[in-house]
Formats: C-alpha cells, structure tokens, sequence
C-alpha cells in the first residue's frame, strides 16, 4: 500500500506539473529580461526544458482526464460522426467514423501536436486499449490536415493500427517546381514513411465507388494539376452510412467545386444530407456547390476566430450568410469542442 501511494503521488505531481509548467517557459524574445531576472528566470527555464523533456510522459494522462470530462461516447457499432476540436484553437480537420457493423474510418487529422489528444479520444470512440482504424482517408497534403497521420504512421503504430490509407496526393515533384513548400514537405514526408506500409496505400481516382463495411464511398473529385493551389487538390467524396448522406470537401476552394458542380450536376449525388464546410467554411468552395448538396446539417471544422473572422480577412461570414439563406437546420462547429452527430 506504501509503494503505491507512493507511485500514485508521483502520478499526481507529474500531471499537476504538466499542466503548470507552460507558464513557466520563456518565449526566445524575453532572453535580455531572462539576463536581468537573474536566478529566478534561470531556475523557471530549467523547469521548461524539465517540461519539455517529459511532455510525451504526462500529455497522454492530461488528455485521456479530458476525454472523460467530455464524456465522449463509445460509437462501436452505431452509425456516428464526430468532429474532433482543436486543441489548440486552431485550423485543422480531424473526423472519426464509426459504422453499425464495426468499422472505424478517420478522415484527416490535424496537426502532430494533436496526436495525444486524438488517440484518447480513438480510445474512447471504440473502447480498444489499442484502437484499430479501417480506412484512413487523407484530403489533401496541408500539414493541419495530415500531419497527424504522418505522426502515428511513423511513430505510434504500437499504440493505433490503421488496415489502409486513401489519398490522392501529386508527385512531389509537381510541388517542387511550383515552390509549393508545405504541399511538397508533407508529400516527400509521406513518400518516404510509406515505404514501410506500400500494401495499405490505396489511391483513389474521381468516379471510385466502393465500401467500407456499411459505408458506401463515391469518389467525385480528386487533384486536378492544372491547378495551382493545393487546396485545390482536395479529395471530395460523399459517404452514404445508415439514414444520411454525407459531403466530404477537405479544404477544396472555387476550382474544384465547380469542376465538381459541372461534372456531377445531372447525377443526383451532390444532393446530400450533410455537408463538411469546404476550408473551414471560408474562402473555400462557392455558393453555387453549397446549393447543390442542400444540406439539411453542415459541419464546420472550424476554430473561433476564423468563425467570428477575428481579424476581418476572412469569408467566414459571407458563408455563414449563404448557409443561413439555404435555410440549413442545425451547424456543428468545432470552436465549441468536439462534436458527435449520429446518422440513424
């Protein structure tokens, strides 16, 4: 009883000091007030870096208390979507899938700064000590969308386990050429990881139809070159699970909306129930592809000061105006913590 009252309280001061120990860093900028402060200052940043060392410990303990304070639901076998937030207040997109005959599918992910917290959350939604995801899909190669991905591929798989990964990405060639930095990083970076799973890459092409369990996937868009930029090369794809259907737009802006608007028009499958926010529901698709799908529900990945448009450059509510004239129902919006909506 001793020893473990012993190694509880050690628990409980690590995890007391993870969550004190931001306030005690020094931002690079302070290093002539570090100088003056003299031995306190020296002392706070030896905590840092003792902080900084150690926070692979305590963030998985820090998060799995706030997965349970958020009460996340086990969805196994039950038709659900859930919307994961930022943990940062920040862009990214992170959605986990589960279907009534057990499948896991994850769209995206965040950034790798995210992984503690969706790995708990995994936990949580399957209620497997090691979770197992079926098909990973990956929009496009942004680094607040896959970078998470690359993260667990590389270094998590002893604690998630993934059966196949979907994309479209160009080569990263392409980039190079067109000085596209992050798209070319995240390519070369997948390029390169993948080497060591080449069975589970499936590359998906517009017109793909095909199942994961329940889930039926339609393919409607993938990368087209002669676009510039690389949120153009988003994967756009509709999931029909349970009663609903669902428009999947990862950070797709004009181009490919339309492109997709054009090529899909007469064919009954832009209509859908609910609709992903293409680019965090602003400067992302137009107002035209919002009118097709005619959602009944959007989802919006979508941090606050991109939703009140903080700092006045952004669309954000000339969208949230056509939304609102489209007379949808009900807004999921990931500023307001993750979010769980279920499809039956």
């Amino acid at each position: 009883m001793k020893l473990r009252s012993i190694i509880s309280g050690i628990l409980v001061f690590t995890l007391l000091f993870a969550l004190a120990a931001p306030a005690f860093a020094v931002a690079p900028g302070q290093a002539a007030l570090a100088v003056s402060v003299g031995c306190g200052t020296r002392v706070k940043g030896f905590f840092s870096r003792l902080f900084e060392k150690n926070k692979a410990l305590f963030l998985p303990v820090q998060y799995f208390l706030e997965v349970k304070k958020e009460r996340v639901p086990n969805t196994m076998h039950k038709n659900a979507i859930h919307m994961l937030k930022s943990v940062q207040d920040t862009i990214g997109d992170s959605f986990i899938i589960t279907t009534e005959d057990g499948k896991v599918i994850v769209i995206d992910g965040g950034f790798r700064f995210e992984t503690d917290y969706f790995i708990q959350y995994l936990k949580a939604v399957t209620g497997q000590r090691k979770p197992k995801i079926d098909a990973w899909f990956l929009s496009h190669p942004h680094t607040d969308h896959v970078e998470l991905f690359n993260e667990v591929a590389e270094h998590r798989t002893c604690q998630v386990t993934f059966d196949k990964v979907l994309l479209h990405y160009l080569p990263a060639e392409l980039y190079a050429s067109r000085g596209e930095e992050e798209g070319l990083q995240m390519v070369s970076e997948f390029d390169r990881i993948s080497k060591a799973f080449p069975e589970k890459v499936q590359i998906l092409n517009t017109g793909d139809v095909f199942n994961i369990g329940k889930a039926k996937i339609t393919v409607l868009y993938t990368a087209d070159p002669s676009f510039i930029n690389v949120n153009e090369h988003s994967v756009i794809f509709r999931m029909d699970l349970g009663d609903k259907s669902v428009m999947f737009t990862g950070d797709a802006e004009v181009e490919a909306g339309n492109k997709t608007v054009a090529q899909w028009a007469d064919s009954g499958l832009l209509k859908c129930d609910i609709c992903k926010m293409a680019h965090h529901g602003q400067n992302g698709v137009d107002k035209n592809f919002y009118e097709a799908v005619a959602p009944e529900i959007c989802l919006w990945p979508t941090p606050s000061w991109v939703w009140d448009n903080v700092n006045g450059n952004l669309k954000t509510l000339e969208v949230r105006g056509w939304i609102d004239a489209l007379g949808v129902k009900e807004n999921y919006i990931s500023k307001d913590g993750s979010q769980v909506l279920y499809l039956d």
